[in-house]
C-alpha cells in the first residue's frame, strides 16, 4: 500500500530481458534502497515491485513479470531513466495523498503542457477502458504521483501541478509523448464492478 507522495527520484540502471520473458530491473535510490529488506514493496513509477536483491551502493533490485511489461509503461525504459520511488506505507505514517495500491489499470501519454512559473497543466491520453473510472475533482495516480483530477473527458484528463510536485518527480521533465502508468482510484474499481454485476443480475431477472 502507498500514498502517492513520491520520496525520492532514482535511476534505472539496468533492465534485464529473462529468458522466461520477465526482466530484471536494478535501481538506484539511496532512501528507498536504506532500510529495504528482501521482499519488501517499493512504488517504481507507481508500479508496486518486490525487492529480489540489494547488491549496496544505495541499490536494489526487483523482478517484472510479463504482465507487468505488458501493462505498464516500465518495458519502454532506458537504462539512466529516472523514476518516481516510494517506499510502502507504514501503518503510524500520515495519509498524504490517497490509497494508492500500486496495481497500474494502464498507460496513457502526456499530451501537452502549459503553464510558467510555480504551476503547470499537463493534459494526458485515457484509455477508453479506465475512461469512465477518472472523474474531475477525484484522485488519479500518475507513475506514482497522487494527483487531483482538474478535467475528465471521453479518452483524456488533466492535472495541475504545484512548483513542489514539478521539481520533486519526474512530472516535471516529460516530454510530450512520453508514457505514465495510471491508476484509478480504487473506490472506483469496485463501485464500478458492483455495479457491473448489479446490471448484469437485472439483465438475468428481465429475460426470465
Amino acid at each position: 500500500m502507498f500514498t502517492g507522495i513520491v520520496e525520492e527520484i532514482g535511476t534505472l540502471t539496468s533492465l534485464t530481458p529473462q529468458p522466461d520473458g520477465s526482466a530484471r530491473l536494478l535501481l538506484t535510490g539511496p532512501l528507498a534502497a536504506s532500510d529495504a529488506g528482501l521482499g519488501d514493496s517499493i512504488a517504481v513509477d507507481g508500479v508496486c515491485l518486490t525487492v529480489v536483491d540489494l547488491p549496496g551502493d544505495g541499490s536494489f533490485a526487483v523482478d517484472a513479470v510479463p504482465e507487468t511489461l505488458r501493462r505498464t509503461a516500465l518495458g519502454e525504459k532506458a537504462a539512466g531513466a529516472p523514476v518516481n520511488l516510494e517506499r510502502s506505507l507504514r501503518a503510524d505514517s500520515r495519509l498524504g495523498g490517497h490509497i494508492v495500491q500500486g496495481h497500474v489499470d494502464g498507460v496513457g501519454r502526456l499530451l501537452s503542457r502549459r503553464g510558467e512559473g510555480r504551476w503547470e497543466d499537463l493534459l494526458f491520453s485515457l484509455p477508453a477502458e479506465i475512461a469512465p473510472l477518472v472523474a474531475e475533482k477525484g484522485a488519479v495516480t500518475v507513475s506514482g504521483v497522487s494527483l487531483t483530477v482538474t478535467s475528465a473527458g471521453a479518452d483524456s484528463f488533466g492535472v495541475s501541478l504545484i512548483l513542489a510536485t514539478l521539481e520533486a518527480t519526474t512530472l516535471g521533465t516529460l516530454r510530450e509523448g512520453d508514457a505514465v502508468n495510471l491508476e484509478v482510484d480504487v473506490i472506483a474499481r469496485y463501485v464500478a464492478r458492483l455495479t457491473g454485476f448489479t446490471a448484469d443480475v437485472a439483465a438475468e431477472g428481465e429475460g426470465r
